[in-house]
């Protein structure tokens, strides 16, 4: 049922409406309980009531049961007779069974349209939460993002960020030199959480074509406004990946849509199941960016509410901007669950004869206190409120109710089919072909070089040898000539020899005068030698 200023909660223990002010639902919200005490169907009664107001809705199934909102209750079911009393009992006149416009969406791609975005969307501080960097680690991180864009390479899917963080340990002396301390030790630990990433299921989550976040704002042929359920009962076995797509989903819509001011309702409802996930182990720089981002949506006319099973779960700063209450039944076990029932009714504004600590923990399933922002905005007091009956089904769908919806879905197609264009590991990948292919034209010229090196040392060594063996052989030829002029020389003296010897007639001539020539001789000389030999005789005798 939806009044004409905003939508039926409940009624109060006095009897009163409990309106929730279309104009102050983008002032966000908090439903908190123990588990069991109510806080799906309050959600799913309030998701209803902004579907009919024309107000789109996004909400995450955790459970699974709220995928029941497709589908009109049936007097058949077993709770039949739980939400008709309900109804008598708050005076609900209008209540009956309806659906609800519905768009299943699935980021593992299997329950409904896939969801991705581009690791460029997501950004560093945000991956970085997700994969539990250190500061180190996460500024590393940001150097790659920074080479990236400066090169102008996309980072679109999980394989493009592992090429450009394997490109920037190979380039880790020069980016160090540009932006401060790169290491390979830091890089390889970024790759080491990547590869975690990747066995969650995150390599699903990016990619294209990325979520159009317009395809959240539609309306029905009725003038609904759909409600988009993210089936999260896998994810939530990633807890990480669950808060960190949440949370960039808030910030898309933050940094996608216009200013709107303080519109008559809001564009969009997001309502975050689970909300301690989103702040478990938070550096406080994103704790900065949660509260700036609730902060500041509502001027997108979007309104954030949180679920959670117990209110301290949510830090003070966010808290602090959430104007709209609900709280369910709270136990009292520990001392924690006693610091969260004082915190709880703290918050409150205050309602004459009504102790609220006492109150949270005496509450019924689908009893809660209730404290909404008035016309004026100021918090209502708070008052112990029966919530209202839900008009769609209570608890999941079947498989082929399921099918049959996303089938007849008005998205059907345009996300299914996923899309790999150009982006840094094709660039990376054709960077290093090319220089492959440069370093192997580079060896084949210097082999060509060397090659051509050793010919010419090769012909080098050929011409000395020729040049040897020519040598050699005019050596030879000049030996040859040699030895040839000196037997030339021989013969012509030894044929001049030949010519001067006497003939035989001067032979005989030349011997009879050498003949009697030394017949002369002798006698001459027997002549002089008797005449010495008689001179020297007498001269001994003489002597004597």
């Amino acid at each position: 049922m939806t009044d004409a200023p905003g939508i039926f909660i409940g009624a109060g223990s006095t009897g009163s409406r409990q309106i929730l002010n279309m104009r102050r639902a983008n002032r966000h919200g908090l439903i908190a309980g123990a588990t069991g005490t109510g806080k799906t169907v309050t959600l799913q009664g309030i998701a209803e009531g902004f579907s009919r107001a024309g107000v789109p809705v996004f909400v995450a199934d955790v459970k699974g049961d709220l995928a029941g909102l497709a589908m009109a209750g049936s007097p058949t079911a077993s709770i039949h007779a739980t939400l008709a009393a309900r109804a008598a009992e708050i005076g609900d006149t209008g209540w009956s069974y309806a659906d609800n416009p519905v768009v299943f969406w699935d980021l593992f791609g299997e329950q409904g349209h896939p969801i991705r975005t581009t690791i460029s969307e997501m950004g560093p501080l945000l991956l970085g939460r997700l994969m539990g960097l250190n500061e180190v680690q996460e500024g590393v991180l940001s150097i790659a993002f920074r080479a990236a864009d400066e090169q102008g390479m996309l980072l679109l899917d999980l394989a493009d960020l592992q090429a450009m963080l394997a490109w920037t340990a190979e380039n880790a002396a020069d980016l160090s030199a540009r932006y401060g301390n790169v290491t390979r030790a830091s890089v390889g630990a970024i790759q080491r959480q990547l590869l975690q990433l990747e066995g969650q299921g995150g390599d699903r989550f990016f990619g294209e074509p990325a979520l159009d976040i317009h395809d959240f704002l539609g309306l029905d042929e009725q003038g609904r406004g759909r409600i988009n359920i993210l089936a999260a009962d896998r994810l939530m076995a990633a807890p990480k990946l669950y808060a960190t797509f949440l949370l960039w989903l808030l910030s898309e819509l933050f940094e996608t849509l216009p200013e709107v001011g303080d519109p008559d309702k809001p564009k969009l409802v997001f309502f975050f199941d689970e909300a301690h996930l989103l702040f478990d182990d938070a550096p406080k720089a994103l704790n900065d960016k949660i509260e700036q981002v609730v902060r500041l949506i509502r001027s997108k006319g979007v309104g954030v509410y949180f679920i959670t099973q117990n209110p301290i779960d949510v830090p003070e700063d966010v808290a602090g901007q959430l104007g709209n209450r609900i709280q369910h039944a709270l136990r009292a076990f520990t001392p924690r669950d006693q610091k969260a029932i004082r915190a709880a009714a703290e918050t409150f504004r205050a309602s004459p004869g009504l102790d609220v600590a006492t109150a949270i923990t005496e509450l019924r399933v689908g009893e809660a206190l209730v404290s909404l922002l008035q016309p004026d905005g100021a918090p209502s007091p708070v008052e112990r409120t029966l919530i209202r009956a839900p008009s769609s089904r209570v608890g999941p769908l079947t498989e082929k109710e399921r099918a049959m919806l996303r089938s007849l879905s008005p998205l059907e197609g345009k996300y299914d089919a996923l899309v790999n264009r150009e982006s840094a590991q094709e660039m990376l990948a054709a960077k290093a072909g090319d220089a492959k292919a440069a370093a192997e034209q580079a060896r084949l010229e210097a082999e060509a070089a060397k090659a051509q090196a050793e010919e010419a040392k090769a012909a080098a060594r050929q011409a000395q040898l020729d040049a040897r063996q020519r040598a050699a052989a005019e050596r030879e030829a000049a030996r040859a000539a040699a030895a040839q002029a000196r037997a030339e020389e021989r013969a012509r003296a030894a044929a001049a020899r030949e010519a001067a010897k006497p003939s035989m007639t001067e032979k005989m001539i030349h011997s009879a005068a050498r003949s009697a020539a030394s017949s002369i001789g002798r006698q001459i000389a027997g002549r002089v030698g008797s005449e010495l030999l008689r001179g020297l005789l007498g001269g001994l005798f003489k002597a004597r």
